[in-house]
């Protein structure tokens, strides 16, 4: 899948405009090991071997363990990977695009699954709250390290 499922009971985009380079703020993003440094709702991330369509790394956020696998990867322009977690089925979509001095990140991501049945409300404002201190927090790290 390389789209998020449009049928979701959640779906939140969101973008956000970063005064940096798309290479430190893509190879941010794709440091997977190194998102504790930057987000601090990530307690841990690892990865084995490069990122790549169908590799897998493992996180853990909210106090959920997260096994995501990629699905596609085009490097400074998109990221899309997605798996489940205490019954949820995310699809999460990174765009990246270089305008004039700076980078917009768009970001998209659906949850699915009796979890998010019955609480959708609830989970759709924790996954609202949940990217936009990841854009924030991309974009603080970026701008400081441009």
């Amino acid at each position: 899948m390389t789209t998020i499922d449009d049928t979701a009971p959640v779906i939140v985009r969101l973008s956000i405009k970063i005064d940096a380079p798309l290479a430190t703020v893509w190879d941010l993003h794709t440091d997977i090991p190194a998102w504790p440094t930057w987000n601090t709702d990530i307690e841990r991330a690892s990865v084995d071997g490069p990122l790549a369509p169908g590799s897998s790394f493992s996180w853990r956020t909210h106090g959920l363990d997260i096994t995501s696998t990629v699905h596609e990867l085009v490097p400074g322009e998109r990221i899309v990977w997605g798996g489940p977690a205490a019954g949820i089925t995310g699809v999460h979509v990174w765009m990246f695009e270089q305008n004039e001095g700076h980078v917009t990140v768009h970001t998209e991501e659906s949850w699915s699954g009796d979890p998010v049945e019955a609480a959708t409300e609830q989970l759709g404002q924790a996954l609202q709250a949940s990217l936009s201190d990841w854009l924030s927090s991309l974009k603080v790290r970026a701008e400081q390290s441009a």
